[in-house]
């Protein structure tokens, strides 16, 4: 398992295309949400993925504050479904926590997370913040960390 984590810029062609993948494959296919996934946010994000032989397995990017909340953010939280129950999720969490604890700044993040996922959420020391809601069609909640 190799690490990246790139700005826009830097994530190539193939990488790009193998992470708008493995989101369509979870997020609009697995979880039957038709939505729009590419949203023109991830030109401001940070890309941190897991690649393992060729293929993306783990990603998520990373807003700096103001850029999609008032705090910094992380969303598109995906691990592909034959990769879960290896705690790569965990992993992709715990790195993306450290880069953001290693910029200068306020170290809040906020996230909007699927309201199933709130217990793995919760390990990595957010709180919910908020009555849940309903995002593309799935349950949702506010969380924070810091």
């Amino acid at each position: 398992m190799e690490w990246f984590l790139k700005n826009y810029q830097e994530v190539t062609k193939d990488e790009l295309y193998s992470v708008l993948r493995l989101r369509a494959e979870v997020f609009v296919v697995e979880q039957d949400c038709p939505y729009q996934d590419v949203d023109d946010k991830d030109q401001r994000a940070w890309h941190l993925f897991g690649v393992d032989q060729g293929e993306v397995v783990a990603y998520l990017r990373v807003f700096k504050a103001g850029d999609y909340f008032q705090e910094i953010s992380i969303g598109r939280v995906v691990v592909k479904p034959t990769y879960r129950a290896s705690g790569l999720g965990h992993q992709l969490m715990k790195k993306a926590i450290r880069f953001i604890e290693s910029k200068p700044g306020d170290k809040s993040i906020r996230i909007s997370a699927q309201t199933y996922l709130k217990k793995f959420y919760e390990s990595h020391g957010f709180k919910q913040v908020g009555a849940p809601y309903l995002e593309d069609g799935l349950p949702h909640i506010g969380m924070l960390r810091g």
